[in-house]
């Protein structure tokens, strides 16, 4: 039995936060991404997303190896990863895939590296835009570069790559669903400083990362990625692995009409209490349908960042108060309460605050984490 120990949510192409390469895609590259893994196992398989492609994505070879460093992996340790037992595979626009599983015994914590040869104009690529980690890409068939000499160019986004699936036959993963606090934003790049990397790092369960920056619960947007009543099926529950699902979103919603600093949601309706709770509740719904528990966090404080304003706070208060005192969660992780500073429980502790006034740094994603750890 295989389980889902590392994800990544897809979106469409965009200019995204920081350069990219979804809009130009890839033609005659190879592309080298490595991920960490949420637990260890002796085989291991990927999944590939064309989510939102407009033509077939052809993969003309992928291979799969333990990382060193940066772009060199452990010569030993790489392997030919093949899809219904071809090396070679084109995925439907729109579709999505798993290649087969090979033998490589992977342990909990390891980073793994995927490579992928693209020979095919691929045109706009489905990514995910904030990694915060590095990926690379060199020109031509790179598949056994172990050195990874030929790799002269890096991104921090992930592309195409949407899972990886080890044979660890478990069933008890946590999977957070969020927007940029979730997508780790603030975290230290490249060091596996997301709260999720920190609750992995407390409960030793798999912990997939379903966040996507600038999300919204109740709307779409090109950059920020579908809505999250939307897209939580594909991102979450279509992984049979997950047992509890920890929702933290909301934020977006309500704190995009207070300021001008997001063009690329623009004009931003505002979003009563009302309306948020209702969101949250066809999450719940949704998640108890397919047997999943569900833990609802309340929103960090946010007093003195660009999100803030007198409706957004006045929302935010009661949204919040719902989640602790409704009773509709199976549990409640009370984040804005663990993160408030003392003399203000309307602005994030200095000691957490990554320096927005809105996302935490590496040391508020661990106190998340224990929060969390506390009601899984």
């Amino acid at each position: 039995m295989f389980t889902t120990v590392w994800t990544a949510s897809p979106q469409r192409p965009s200019e995204g936060f920081t350069p990219n390469w979804s809009q130009e895609g890839f033609w005659r590259q190879s592309l080298r991404q490595v991920v960490r893994l949420g637990a260890g196992g002796e085989r291991v398989r990927i999944r590939l997303s064309n989510a939102y492609g407009a033509s077939p994505l052809r993969v003309a070879g992928a291979t799969v190896a333990r990382t060193v460093t940066g772009a060199v992996v452990e010569a030993g340790s790489l392997r030919r990863l093949t899809f219904g037992g071809s090396r070679s595979v084109a995925i439907p626009a729109r579709g999505e895939l798993i290649s087969d599983a090979v033998e490589l015994a992977l342990e909990s914590r390891e980073s793994v590296t995927i490579t992928l040869h693209l020979d095919a104009v691929t045109g706009p690529a489905t990514f995910h835009a904030q990694a915060f980690a590095t990926s690379y890409r060199g020109a031509g068939d790179l598949l056994e570069d172990a050195g990874g000499e030929g790799f002269d160019e890096v991104t921090e986004s992930w592309y195409f790559l949407s899972g990886v699936d080890v044979s660890a036959g478990r069933t008890d993963g946590v999977a957070l669903f969020g927007d940029s606090i979730t997508d780790g934003f603030g975290s230290t790049q490249g060091m596996n400083r997301r709260w999720s990397d920190a609750l992995l790092e407390r409960t030793g369960r798999p912990v997939l990362n379903a966040g996507i920056g600038g999300n919204l619960l109740l709307n779409d947007s090109a950059w920020y990625g579908e809505k999250g009543v939307r897209r939580l099926d594909r991102d979450v529950l279509a992984y049979a692995s997950v047992d509890t699902l920890v929702v933290l979103l909301g934020l977006n919603d309500i704190g995009f009409s207070e300021t001008d600093e997001q063009p690329t949601y623009r004009p931003a309706p505002r979003v009563e209490v009302g309306e948020l709770i209702a969101g949250h509740r066809e999450l719940i719904r949704q998640a108890r349908a397919r047997g999943v528990r569900v833990v609802g966090a309340t929103l960090l404080p946010f007093g003195g960042s660009d999100h803030w304003g007198e409706r957004a706070a006045k929302v935010s208060h009661e949204f919040n108060e719902w989640i602790r005192c409704s009773g509709e969660y199976d549990a409640v992780a009370d984040l804005s309460r663990a993160l408030a500073d003392p003399a203000d429980s309307d602005v994030l502790c200095g000691a957490y605050d990554f320096g927005d006034h809105l996302h935490p740094n590496d040391d508020g994603y661990q106190v998340m984490a224990e929060v969390v750890a506390a009601v899984l």
